[in-house]
């Protein structure tokens, strides 16, 4: 099957070695995703703003691979406080409503930035015909 990897242009990918998201035949996996643009922390201080920035950057990406939101069927969203749920589910329900992926979040100590509160990942799987 052919690979498609889609980058976010960010400089940090091949320091690293990944892609913003891989399409391998129909499903599509999106790498934990931050919200940042560039150097810039979006929505510093704010779970629920963290997470729309996110999915907005993880719909974008699933663009790119020729897929869209109703297409995902699992998020993974990491959280540096959990008691602040509340907004992180607010924001993914904004978004996934209606589509209702199976999804997971979970408290982590920290992520790679300290003032990132929120990272999400994400697999799509295209229906085939």
């Amino acid at each position: 099957m052919k690979r498609q990897n889609i980058s976010s242009g960010a400089v940090w990918e091949d320091t690293i070695g990944y892609s913003r998201a891989v399409r391998v035949g129909n499903t599509i996996e999106v790498a934990g995703t931050t919200a940042t643009n560039g150097n810039e922390v979006i929505g510093k201080g704010s779970p629920y703003e963290q997470t729309k920035y996110i999915l907005q950057k993880i719909e974008h990406a699933l663009q790119q691979a020729g897929a869209s939101l109703n297409d995902v069927v699992r998020t993974r969203i990491f959280v540096t406080d959990i008691s602040r749920w509340e907004d992180v589910g607010r924001a993914h329900g904004e978004f996934f409503g209606s589509i209702k992926p199976a999804a997971t979040m979970v408290e982590v100590s920290a992520l790679i930035n300290p003032e990132h509160l929120v990272e999400i990942e994400a697999t799509a799987i295209l229906a085939t015909t």
